[in-house]
């Protein structure tokens, strides 16, 4: 429980430190990186005694599974994908989103609640070897779906 409060509060202060620099409300850029960043890392650690993955779905299931719990201390709702290198992935209740409360005017603000997980993912992702561009759509709060568009090159 302590952890989660510790978490829930460096995130609003990164989310703070990253808009508030320079005037840059809505450039989510930095927020994004720090989020590539740690998620780079973090699945290192994660995959360390883990046997290499099978294929690009078998990789998206352990992020939305392994990966998710860690971090969120669940796993996602719902994992869909067209089979020609795109997912979504659903969080009915996206935990940095469940203390907004909802209206118009906080689902304004929602992208930056969600713009370090985009990096997260694509960070991890791409440890692991799967080029990628992750994008979130939040609909009402406290739902939110992230985009993961692989690149296939």
């Amino acid at each position: 429980m302590t952890e989660e409060i510790v978490f829930d509060c460096l995130h609003a202060e990164i989310i703070n430190y990253c808009l508030n620099d320079n005037n840059k409300e809505n450039d989510f850029s930095t927020l994004e990186y720090v989020g590539f960043t740690t998620g780079y890392r973090l699945i290192e650690r994660l995959t360390r005694d883990v046997t290499r993955f099978k294929d690009e779905l078998e990789t998206i299931k352990f992020i939305c599974t392994d990966f998710w719990t860690l971090i969120y201390k669940k796993q996602v709702d719902n994992l869909r994908t067209n089979n020609q290198g795109m997912y979504v992935v659903q969080d009915k209740a996206f935990r940095f989103l469940t203390r907004i409360s909802s209206g118009p005017k906080q689902l304004q603000h929602a992208p930056k609640f969600v713009a370090f997980t985009c990096g997260l993912v694509r960070g991890a992702l791409s440890n692991l070897g799967i080029n990628s561009t992750v994008t979130a759509e939040v609909q009402s709060i406290p739902a939110c779906r992230f985009h993961i568009e692989v690149s296939r090159n």
